[in-house]
């Protein structure tokens, strides 16, 4: 390993370098192409920037002038194209090297002024590359190495093509390094299509996947997993945790839950802008911000430090999602906790996706308040500042407050003091409630008032209900069942808004458009009287049993012909693809495959007798020939051409059909000379048309 390389590791604190580091740095495999798999968190920035470093630098160990590009990392989103160059940075900062970034949502202006400066190292976005290389302001002639960083989401995510076009432009003697987490057969292709024999590397085998994680899947009530969220994170207080979720409506749900919590918390989703998904990583790793509620978008290449704890507020759509999402914690042989929130609606689903990604969980219940409260007191009584030496002002103080107070109280003070500075966890429902069903509350006492519309008149509970609320002043909750008869409709109304209803209705009980209402005594027996009889249906008499339907006929016998006979088209039946025709019924008409006699004439055919006068025939209508004629008009001329008639029209002449009222060009009087017909152009060469 090159000096300045080495140097750079050790002061970053690296003492071993992980599996992966060590198998892509191997001397024997420089100034190879290579196809790398390894799990999420194994150090793969470090290792790709390991591989080319001996590709790129000279024998010192050292960069020469910036100029044009030497290495191209391509990466699938904004924040893992910024976190592979602060990790290259760092990596080679003592080697002279220029590392640009060029990703989606920056100002393509300050990118082309820093490329036409000179770099050593480029790290963007497919995208966003592309868009500089077909400008000209990224030059791929002197690439020495290529690296295309999560190749496999760069293919899921349609960058297909784009990768193509880049690796089509650079030049064939340069290193492709392609990096990804699994190697599905599109990456296969692509590798076989843009790589010279190379050499295949896996770290999947040797150790169990993400075996720094622990997954925990926490049943919680329907209705709590907001709140079950909220304890993981007040259980996990002191550690940084990144909270995951499906749609951007969701994140802006649980920024805002968490927010009135009084948690430190920041949102990352597609919908905000480059400058807004920085501030709020930078956010993380300063310490700012304890809490990130994120979509998928931070699943892949996200590094934030001290990531102890994920969260899965919603189940991930694939076990690829599942396991990049856990392996933002875990990372760099540190421990972390995955933790999906599993309602009972969505128990058999997780089961599904831990058995298909090969995990074990464990399966626990969510922290409750008694949980939470003792890990604060640990928390507190471990808390390092009780073993410090205290100041002479801190020592005054404590005298001052040892004169005024018990030690009992100073100590009850302090414990107030340390809780007030969170929110109160919350009390959980047992996991296995399902959601209550609202009972209806009993309506109370009520009166019943008949409304003298029924069926007969059509009446309908949809347009009686506003007609008694507009016109009656109730409202909707004063108005109970509301019973349709044939006559009469029959209202339940609350008795505290019976007197206003009363007072609202006019002479003689009119509500409006003739409907009257009247006060009832009692309760009406909506359950005597016989069924009213449909007039559609004759009545059939007591006790006597409900006709069965004759059975249906066999298809066979639904033709006058032989069940053995066959259609006389069957033996076409090869030429047509889509089955028998339905064979044509005989009832005495004539046969499908017989000439059909020609249509009577429209004149011939008889007429009812009774038919009334306005199906007569009308008389034929007159040509536009017979028409009477209007004052001007010259005749048709008998030329087919439309010439325009000679002579000047007369001062009063208005038909529409009058050509000789048009422009005439200023010194030219009169009307315009007759236009000469147009010969039709022959098809022979030298024929002339006739006339």
């Amino acid at each position: 390993m090159l000096t300045p390389i080495s140097e750079a590791l050790a002061e970053r604190g690296y003492d071993t370098l992980t599996p992966v580091q060590q198998e892509v740095s191997a001397p024997e495999l420089a100034g190879q192409d290579l196809l790398v798999s390894a799990q999420t968190g194994s150090g793969k920035t470090v290792g790709f920037g390991l591989a080319i470093a001996p590709t790129l630098l000279d024998d010192t160990g050292q960069f020469g002038p910036a100029a044009a590009p030497l290495a191209l990392i391509i990466a699938p989103t904004r924040e893992l194209a910024s976190q592979v160059m602060r990790e290259l940075t760092w990596l080679y900062s003592r080697t002279g090297a220029v590392v640009t970034s060029c990703v989606g949502g920056m100002d393509m202006r300050t990118e082309r002024r820093a490329l036409e400066r000179g770099a050593h190292i480029v790290v963007g976005t497919p995208g966003r590359l592309r868009d500089h290389i077909e400008r000209n302001a990224l030059d791929l002639g002197e690439l020495r190495a290529v690296v295309l960083d999560e190749a496999d989401e760069m293919l899921d995510m349609g960058f297909r093509e784009d990768l193509e076009f880049m690796l089509g432009e650079a030049p064939e003697t340069r290193r492709t390094l392609l990096f990804s987490a699994t190697v599905p057969p599109t990456i296969a292709k692509l590798a076989q299509q843009y790589q010279r024999d190379a050499q295949r590397i896996s770290t999947l085998g040797g150790t169990k996947q993400h075996s720094d994680i622990e997954y925990q899947a926490v049943r919680v009530a329907q209705s709590d997993v907001d709140n079950a969220i909220f304890n993981l994170l007040r259980f996990h207080h002191d550690e940084s945790a990144l909270v995951f979720a499906n749609t951007r409506a969701m994140v802006s749900h649980l920024t805002a839950r968490l927010a009135n919590r009084g948690l430190q918390v920041v949102s990352l989703s597609g919908e905000l802008s480059q400058t807004e998904r920085t501030h709020a990583l930078q956010a993380m790793r300063d310490g700012r911000a304890r809490v990130c509620v994120a979509t998928d978008v931070a699943a892949r290449g996200i590094d934030l430090p001290k990531l102890n704890l994920v969260i899965h507020a919603e189940l991930p759509t694939n076990t690829e999602s599942l396991l990049h999402r856990s392996g933002r914690t875990g990372r760099a042989g540190r421990k972390g906790i995955s933790a999906l929130i599993v309602p009972p609606k969505g128990r058999a689903r997780a089961e599904r996706i831990l058995k298909w990604a090969k995990i074990s969980a464990e399966w626990v219940e969510a922290p409750s308040v008694e949980d939470i409260l003792a890990r604060d007191e640990e928390r507190l009584l471990s808390d390092p500042v009780w073993s410090e030496d205290a100041t002479e002002i801190e020592a005054a103080f404590a005298e001052k407050l040892l004169a005024r107070y018990t030690p009992a109280q100073i100590a009850a003070a302090y414990l107030r003091l340390s809780q007030s500075r969170h929110a109160a966890p919350e009390d959980l429902l047992p996991a296995d409630t399902k959601p209550m069903r609202r009972e209806k509350a009993p309506f109370g006492p009520s009166r019943w008032v008949a409304l003298s519309v029924g069926r007969a008149e059509r009446a309908e509970a949809r347009w009686l209900l506003p007609l008694l609320c507009r016109t009656g002043g109730l409202d909707k909750d004063a108005i109970g069942a509301i019973r349709v008869q044939d006559s009469e409709t029959y209202v339940e109304i609350a008795a505290p808004s019976l007197e206003s209803f009363i007072a609202g209705l006019g002479d003689g009980g009119t509500l409006e458009d003739g409907v009257t209402a009247r006060l009832m005594d009692s309760a009406p027996d909506l359950q005597s009287g016989p069924r009213p009889a449909r007039p559609d249906r004759p009545e059939r008499p007591a006790g006597q049993a409900r006709p069965e339907r004759p059975a249906p006929r066999p298809r066979d016998e639904r033709s006058d012909k032989p069940s053995g006979a066959k259609p006389k088209w069957d033996k076409h039946k090869a030429d047509r693809p889509y089955g028998d025709k339905p064979k044509p019924r005989d009832n005495g008409a004539v046969k499908p495959y017989e000439k059909r006699p020609a249509p009577a004439a429209r004149d011939d055919r008889p007429k009812r007798a009774d038919a009334p006068a306005k199906y007569e025939r009308a008389a034929p209508r007159k040509s536009r020939d017979d028409a009477p004629k209007s004052k001007g008009y010259k005749g048709k001329p008998e030329s087919t051409s439309f010439a325009k008639p000679s002579g000047k029209p007369k001062a009063n002449a208005s038909d529409a059909r009058d050509t000789s009222k048009r422009f005439v060009a200023p010194g030219k009087g009169g009307a315009a000379a007759p236009r000469k017909p147009r010969a039709k152009p022959s098809a022979k060469p030298g024929h002339k048309p006739k006339g």
